[in-house]
């Protein structure tokens, strides 16, 4: 008997070959399709959200021209010319303009945790003119060493002399790549990466963004960049303190001269101003006592009987104290007269404790008790009389040239977000108001520092976002 086994027809076989290879071909074209859409989903997903950062970075420039403009509205309005403007008179935090919001970063204050972010316009004249300051000034600054203070010196000077510790063209002109000595003034703190002894350390110090606040990244030692002592503290550098930009106004509000005290006939002119201020007979009493007549004060020259003596007067605080005028009194003229040196004079009523230990007749032994002083003033400062409680005569007058009770430059250090917190921008301007109407003489973007609003606006603006 004979057993047949079956076997399929082979066109039978090739056939289901055949769609076995076209499945797996179709299963590969799809999953090529997939991928290709979730590709392009992809791309289209990136490119909406560069979009939609864009239009939100779009809205915080805008929202930091929309600010610039308030803050000159701000000082064009300010009840007392050259005072700084309180900050609970003004909008300064969290301000929205549309979908933005923007922010005014202000100066640390010492008496609170260095995390705590500050927000408000910068007075200029609070810090250290790096045209106008001594060696011996400068040499005060935290973390400054005497061969980049001496270089600083003989870059704005107009010589080839080498300060001792110095340098000039010669040794400018062995770096890589050389260049000159400027001998010229500062036109911005900027320029202080140019001269020679310059570092990171020195002008940044632990303050990486310059806001004024201990971010995490200064203050976790050389884990990440700055570098850092992990202390607590925040070390600034020297950038935050100096300026070239402090300089009183000439003028008073309705364009009146100032009265120079330091004039030679300043005296027939004061006698004019004190008359109308304070009466005949106490205008002549003060009078007297600066010519080293009747009440003392001295400090003048002159000759015998009949010959009027002629008074010199280094500062409009020098010539408080040897008036003998009284605080109320010297209110009624004070603003009517100015120093005789105009640039670079540090208002007392607004410097920290690093600038004023920077003022002969100071220094770092009475800047602590001059702050501490300051603060205890139970009325806002718009005047230097009060320093006269603080130091002794011969240190106040010693510092006086120095020191000036107002402020007419400010910076607003505007930072801004778009919607949902995105696309931060940030842009420093600095107004100079001396001329009566406020104008932006120096404009820097500072964008490219970084998150410089804190840990808390973060998470402000973060939760907001996530509600929305």
């Amino acid at each position: 008997m004979k057993i047949s086994v079956f076997n399929p027809p082979r066109a039978a076989t090739t056939t289901r070959r055949e769609s076995a290879s076209v499945l797996i071909i179709v299963l590969w074209v799809s999953f090529g399709l997939v991928a290709l859409t979730l590709y392009f989903a992809h791309s289209m997903s990136m490119d909406m959200r560069a979009a939609d950062n864009a239009v939100a970075s779009l809205e915080a420039e805008k929202a930091i021209e929309g600010a610039a403009r308030y803050v000159s509205n701000v000082l064009a309005t300010v009840q007392i010319q050259g005072v700084l403007p309180e900050t609970n008179t003004y909008y300064n935090a969290a301000l929205t303009v549309g979908d933005a919001a923007f922010w005014l970063i202000g100066p640390t204050d010492s008496q609170d945790a260095p995390t705590v972010s500050h927000f408000g316009l910068v007075d200029e004249a609070s810090k250290l003119n790096i045209n106008t300051a001594t060696l011996a000034m400068m040499q005060t600054l935290p973390l400054m060493t005497p061969e980049f203070a001496a270089s600083i010196i003989d870059w704005r000077d107009t010589n080839e002399t080498v300060t001792e510790n110095g340098a000039e063209s010669e040794m400018y002109q062995r770096l890589n790549p050389p260049y000159r000595c400027k001998n010229a003034a500062f036109e911005t703190i900027e320029e202080l990466r140019l001269v020679y002894g310059a570092d990171l350390g020195i002008l940044f110090g632990e303050d990486a963004n310059l806001n004024s606040v201990l971010d995490l990244n200064e203050n976790d030692g050389a884990i990440s960049p700055p570098f850092d002592n992990q202390n607590g503290r925040l070390e600034p550098g020297i950038l935050s303190l100096v300026t070239v930009y402090s300089r009183d106004a000439t003028t008073i509000s309705n364009t009146t001269q100032r009265l120079n005290v330091g004039a030679t006939n300043f005296q027939q002119r004061v006698a004019t101003i004190l008359q109308a201020a304070v009466g005949a007979d106490r205008a002549n009493s003060v009078l007297r006592r600066i010519a080293g007549g009747t009440g003392g004060g001295g400090g003048g020259r002159g000759g015998g009987a009949g010959v009027p003596v002629v008074v010199n007067f280094t500062s409009v605080l020098d010539f408080y104290v040897r008036s003998g005028l009284s605080v109320t009194e010297f209110a009624l003229i004070e603003d009517q007269l100015r120093n005789p040196n105009t640039n670079g004079l540090v208002n007392v009523n607004t410097a920290s404790e690093y600038v004023l230990s920077c003022i002969p007749g100071i220094g770092v032994e009475k800047a602590q008790s001059v702050v501490a002083s300051r603060r205890s003033q139970t009325r806002p400062l718009t005047s230097v009389a009060w320093l006269r409680d603080v130091l002794d005569q011969t240190s106040l007058l010693q510092a006086a040239p120095y020191l000036t009770g107002k402020s007419y430059q400010f910076t607003a250090d505007i930072a801004a977000v778009g919607h949902f917190g995105r696309g931060y921008r940030r842009v420093k301007f600095i107004f100079d108001t001396s001329a009566g109407t406020p104008r932006i003489v120096f404009r820097q973007d500072l964008t490219h520092m970084g998150w410089a609003l804190g840990r808390d606006v973060r998470l402000s603006q973060q939760m907001l976002a996530n509600k929305l």
